[in-house]
């Protein structure tokens, strides 16, 4: 376990408009890998990159977030490819956006 976990950030942040944040594993290992592999294609910029593609993967769930009270917002590797398998793979996107 670590004290910077962005997964645990983000949960606690939602946890303050009672909405719960449910990271399947599967959904954790492909942000890591999409960070990973936008950084090998553009710009190294390390563990940010993984702060960047958190914050795009659940920016729509942040901003509705006082709408959802009570919720559980349950994220899989299926919606991560279906929120950002596009950005990832499109270099420009990728360099201007993550």
């Amino acid at each position: 376990q670590t004290h910077a976990s962005l997964v645990k950030q983000y949960t606690l942040l939602l946890a303050t408009e009672g909405v719960t944040l449910a990271m399947q594993p599967d959904a954790i290992r492909r942000v890591a890998q999409i960070a990973f592999d936008v950084n090998e294609r553009t710009e190294n910029i390390g563990a940010r990159r993984l702060s960047t593609v958190m914050e795009r993967l659940l920016d729509e769930v942040s901003f509705d977030a006082p709408n959802r009270e009570g919720q559980t917002v349950r994220v899989d590797a299926k919606e991560v490819n279906a929120k950002l398998a596009e950005l990832a793979q499109n270099e420009d996107l990728s360099r201007y956006i993550l």
